[in-house]
């Protein structure tokens, strides 16, 4: 795919802190960022527990606001993800922890402002339906005070065989569940692509219900046109479909170039 070919129009891209730039050390990644032309980044939940402490936080606060970028997205605690883990919404040992840090996650969300936050709900098996719901709630009441949305993620099987939502039907129907009304869909295109969705479409039915889009293209998880995704397409219909949100930059890229394809 030629590089011209991808031009994005109006779209607002953030930078995964989480997934790139990893050669340095978390607290220079938000400058990197800055350095390549970004205003705003994202980050899975960076810390080994639900509460660092309030040192912890201020450095990566202090961090954020020094290299002048915004941060748009925060996962809340979702257990140990290099380990494999998947979040904590849904699991009866995992629960407490996660309702330890909702208020510590909203409060930096908040600092920083910070509107979109992202509940992971878990691996199987022994998930508890109910008790997801519970905790969305009690999330979704927490960042209502900073005028926030909660996003319910799917991800796919093929890399997260233990998940349970994997589709955007699955996220409807649990969104639906906890009734709240900042509470919406995460679309990670390139995890419903590699579940055989059909991601234009569902742009043009449901972008309404988005509360925050990721990117990365299929096969690879590599960055827009690395793989087969039609990335221009896709971008052409969020447009259209009026999404004005944050699209998160979530591929895997090793050495220069990441960032060609936006020229």
């Amino acid at each position: 795919m030629r590089l011209d070919a991808m031009r994005s129009g109006a779209m607002r891209f953030d930078v995964n802190l989480s997934i790139l730039f990893t050669g340095l050390p978390l607290l220079e990644r938000p400058a990197a960022a800055a350095k390549h032309g970004f205003d705003a980044v994202e980050l899975w939940w960076p810390f080994d527990g639900p509460d660092p402490g309030g040192a912890a936080l201020a450095e990566l606060r202090q961090a954020v606001e020094e290299a002048g970028v915004r941060l748009v997205g925060l996962n809340f605690d979702a257990g140990d993800m290099a380990a494999g883990e998947r979040g904590l919404l849904a699991r009866p040992d995992g629960s407490a922890r996660f309702r330890r840090n909702i208020d510590v996650a909203v409060q930096l969300a908040g600092e920083l402002g910070c509107t979109v936050l992202n509940a992971l709900y878990g691996n199987g098996p022994g998930t508890d339906r109910d008790l997801a719901v519970a905790n969305l709630r009690r999330a979704a009441d927490a960042a209502a005070g900073i005028g926030a949305t909660v996003v319910v993620e799917a991800l796919n099987s093929h890399e997260n065989p233990m998940y349970p939502i994997t589709s955007a039907g699955a996220a409807f129907e649990l969104i639906d569940q906890v009734d709240r009304e900042n509470v919406a869909f995460l679309a990670d295109l390139y995890h419903l692509h590699r579940m055989g969705e059909d991601v234009l479409a569902l742009i043009d039915r449901h972008t309404a219900r988005f509360g925050h889009v990721q990117i990365a293209d299929d096969p690879g998880r590599g960055r827009p046109g690395s793989g087969r995704m039609p990335y221009p397409e896709i971008f052409a219909r969020l447009e259209a479909a009026g999404y004005r949100g944050h699209v998160g930059l979530e591929y895997r890229h090793e050495g220069p170039g990441a960032f060609d394809w936006r020229q």
